[in-house]
């Protein structure tokens, strides 16, 4: 054997090792912690492309760990999670990169997106104040500061301060409005006597049931529930709109730092903005739309249209400690 060969072999197996995964490009690995109403875009995309699509599911912590541990080795293309607070954070962790992309940018509105374009919002989900239709008249009404008036002592439900949607919307009224006036509304809350139920479902089922008048809730669990049973007694009312608007939230994507099939993923994400892909979301899961061009489901346009506060819902997660420390200090648990 030529004296130089075994070095060679060396040489080109360390080579095919390091190339391998980067001409992968037929394939986008997907960590995701959104667990419903992907699969059909996901699909579309493959049949469009014949880039595959593969997909390890968990929740938003547990992912991040595992992309902080795998580092330079991960197999991760893109991050998809829920809640703006939960991509915020996986941003400043480093665990994703910038993208230019003008699809992307135009698809996507400028609120809805991180200002550094490390991820960007795919789906919109509005929390705000649900009521029972037979206590309760929408003139009765106007904001989530209101929801501290007296008048709603023992008719208030609301989830744990510990939820994340929660922690973003209180977060974004620090944003708005500094966390002396956020004090304020949330010792209102507190001196209702909320009962604290942990489900958005079981919020809007509690007011069904007459347990309570007023709750907070993602829109979308009451577009499910109003799908199985249209005579369900529980009303959406959007929240401040003759000030900043209701407060919205969003599902959303970016590319992982260390990704390998890196132009497949910025791909991908540029399918899910597409308007295609928009209304596949919206008939899966029931919430709006991140493109202001394709149409929501029919019963949640039923709803009519709503202003949205602008504020970028990067706050969600800029302000998500204070969120925390404050829920804390007025005994908002």
């Amino acid at each position: 054997m030529t004296p130089w060969l075994p070095a060679l072999l060396v040489a080109v197996a360390f080579t095919a090792a390091l190339v391998s995964p980067l001409v992968a490009a037929d394939e986008v690995v997907v960590y995701s912690a959104r667990h419903y109403g992907q699969e059909p875009a996901f699909e579309a995309f493959t049949n469009q492309t014949g880039i595959a699509v593969k997909v390890l599911t968990g929740d938003a912590g547990p992912l991040f760990e595992r992309l902080k541990a795998e580092g330079g080795r991960s197999p991760a293309d893109v991050l998809l999670t829920v809640d703006a607070g939960n991509l915020w954070n996986a941003a400043r962790a480093g665990l994703l990169s910038p993208v230019t992309s003008t699809t992307l940018a135009g698809n996507v509105p400028a609120h809805l997106r991180d200002p550094e374009n490390k991820w960007f919002g795919l789906t919109v989900r509005a929390r705000t104040i649900m009521y029972s239709t037979k206590k309760v008249a929408p003139a009765e009404l106007s904001t989530y500061e209101a929801l501290g008036d007296p008048k709603w002592k023992g008719r208030l439900c609301l989830r744990s301060s510990g939820y994340i949607y929660n922690q973003s919307l209180v977060a974004t009224l620090i944003k708005r409005h500094g966390e002396p006036r956020t004090e304020a509304i949330l010792k209102g809350w507190v001196a209702n006597d909320p009962k604290l139920i942990q489900g958005d479902t079981k919020i809007l089922e509690a007011i069904a049931a007459g347990q309570c008048d007023v709750g907070i809730a993602n829109s979308y669990y009451l577009a499910r529930l109003l799908a199985k049973d249209p005579n369900v007694p529980v009303g959406i009312f959007w929240a401040n709109q003759q000030i900043h608007g209701t407060h919205v939230n969003v599902s959303g994507a970016g590319v992982t730092a260390h990704a390998r099939n890196r132009a497949s993923a910025i791909r991908f994400l540029e399918f899910l903005s597409s308007v295609e892909a928009q209304q596949m979301f919206a008939t899966q899961s029931m919430e709006f739309p991140v493109n202001p061009k394709a149409e929501a489901h029919p019963i949640v346009r039923s709803w009519g249209s709503f202003r949205q506060d602008d504020i970028n819902v990067a706050s969600a997660g800029e302000f998500q400690a204070a969120a925390t420390r404050l829920s804390d200090r007025v005994g908002y648990r």
